[in-house]
This record gives structure tokens, sequence and C-alpha cells, in this order.
């Protein structure tokens, strides 16, 4: 891979990715879950744009299972849709998917390494889509990130980004120390700016507008899970994979409770409790790339 360096071990590329276990059959199972419920939530694939016909190839960086493109190329068949991702066994698991529903003569997926030079030409995506970015990029990242997308994506093209708070407000005590032992493993890894529940949402804009990017606007999805929904099911068993995957990445900085199994099996009790809601705001921020002052004129 160009620009890239495969780790001789294990004969993959090394990831910042925040669960290290690339063999872990519930991650898997996590992502699947949380794609299928943050695109319900949004309203859709591209809830915010309001000319889908503009965008004939679209790229979806880290893509895990291909939940989103694959949703993407059901809905809107004339697109053109690449996934990438580092770990082989997300990519194929997506090219698996992609079958299973029909559409892999529109889709493809690719290993490859977001972090460094990506293997497309200039101007070459309509649109290029990151979600929850914070699982693999450090703070520092996002300079090299913002700018190798906007080389990518053609004048006048979309780069879009979205990304949820740190953890869901809701009555389970247990739960809430959970997502404050996440915020703390997240800040110190380099993954937050600042030790904030509410994540990267603050800085999004800011970054785009500040590498360059035009027209940046946000929107903001306000998230609700009740007790005994079939959206409450799903953040439950989400969240139930969650703190079992990130275990190992809240230990290694240093923020697990000695005695974390004992909340994390305190706060499946909260959630399956009748009246148990969870809320929260998913954020997505997008802006253009500049067009030449020549095609401006036109």
């Amino acid at each position: 891979m160009m620009g890239s360096r495969l780790d001789s071990r294990k004969g993959e590329y090394p990831s910042t990715y925040f669960v290290q276990d690339r063999k872990n059959k519930k991650e898997l199972t996590r992502l699947t879950i949380q794609d299928r419920i943050v695109t319900a939530v949004m309203g859709g694939v591209l809830p915010e744009q309001p000319d889908l016909t503009i965008f004939g190839r679209i790229l979806d960086v880290g893509c895990g299972t291909g939940g989103w493109i694959i949703e993407a190329a059901q809905t809107y068949p004339a697109m053109s849709l690449i996934g990438i991702d580092i770990c082989q066994r997300m990519v194929d698991y997506a090219h698996a998917q992609a079958e299973a529903h029909h559409v892999k003569d529109r889709v493809e997926f690719h290993t490859m390494d977001a972090l460094r030079t990506l293997e497309f030409p200039a101007a070459f995506f309509d649109l290029v889509n990151l979600r929850f970015g914070v699982s693999f990029l450090r703070t520092w990242d996002w300079p090299k990130m913002l700018i190798e997308l906007q080389r990518i994506v053609c004048p006048g093209g979309v780069v879009r980004i979205t990304e949820g708070e740190i953890g869901l407000q809701s009555d389970s005590p247990a739960l809430t120390q959970l997502f404050e032992m996440a915020q703390c493993a997240l800040f110190r890894s380099g993954h937050l700016f600042k030790e904030e529940k509410t994540g990267l949402n603050d800085h999004l804009a800011r970054l785009l507008d500040q590498y360059g990017y035009q027209q940046v606007q946000t929107k903001a999805y306000a998230v609700e899970y009740r007790a005994g929904t079939v959206e409450g099911q799903a953040c439950y068993e989400n969240l139930m994979l969650l703190f079992q995957t990130l275990r190992p990445f809240i230990q290694k900085w240093g923020c697990g409770a000695k005695n974390y199994e004992v909340i994390y099996q305190q706060a499946l009790k909260e959630m399956q409790r009748p009246d148990f809601l969870a809320t929260g705001t998913i954020l997505t921020v997008w802006g253009s790339k500049p067009r030449p002052r020549s095609q401006e004129l036109q």
C-alpha cells in the first residue's frame, strides 16, 4: 500500500482503532448495530444534502463492516461507492455483506490506512464520508486527514463528518461511570482535544474552516432510547458489546475502575429497567472544497 507499512508480525497495518483485537466478533456485531441505529436516527445516509444527484462517486473512510455504504447503495442506485478500512477482517466482512445484499456490483471495499496518503487520484470523489473518526483519529491526525480528504475530493465536492457525544445522558449511575471511564481513556490517548462529554462536536466546524473548507455547515440530531422499544433494545445491545470490547483500551490508559465488572453488570441491569431513558446528540459537519476562481466566475 502506498505510503503505508505492514506490521510484519501480524501481516496487517498498525492500527490506532480503540479496539485492538481485530478478530473480535463482538465488535463486528456492535458496528453493524451502530451503523443501523445511527442511520435511522439521522433519517438516512445523507439526510442533510439537498441535491444528491451531484454525488456520483463516494468514499467512506473507516467503513468498518460496510453498513453505511451498503445502505447508500440500496437507497441510491446511481451512486458508485468505495469503502476503506485498515482492518482486513472488516473489509472481508463488508464484501460478504455487499454480496448478501445484492449490491456488490456497485460497491468496493479496500484495505487501506487512512492516516497515510490515500491511494486515489486528486479530485476523484464527489463526496467523502467519515463517521465516528474519534475511534481511530488522534487530535494530531486531523490536519493531515482533512488536507488529504480535500485533495481527493473534486472542486465543489463535499467532505462530511459525523460524531457523537461521548456517552448518553441517562438515569443509570453505572452507565454514567462507564462513559466517564471511556472519556478519560479517549482523552489520555489523544483522541479528544479536551476531556469533555461533547467529544469532538465543538471542534469539527472550526477544523474544517481552519483547513480551507468553504460553506461549512452543521446539523444536530437528537438521540432518544427508551426501554421496551426496538431502538432501546438496539441501544442496549450496542452498549453491552461496547463496554466489553472497549475494556482493554480503558484499562490501558489507566481509566478503568478496579470493580469494572461490577459496574458493567450493574449498568446492564439499570438499562433493562422499564423506565430507562437515554438521550444524546449526534452532529454532522460538512464543507466543500473551494473551486478555482475561473470556475467561480462562470
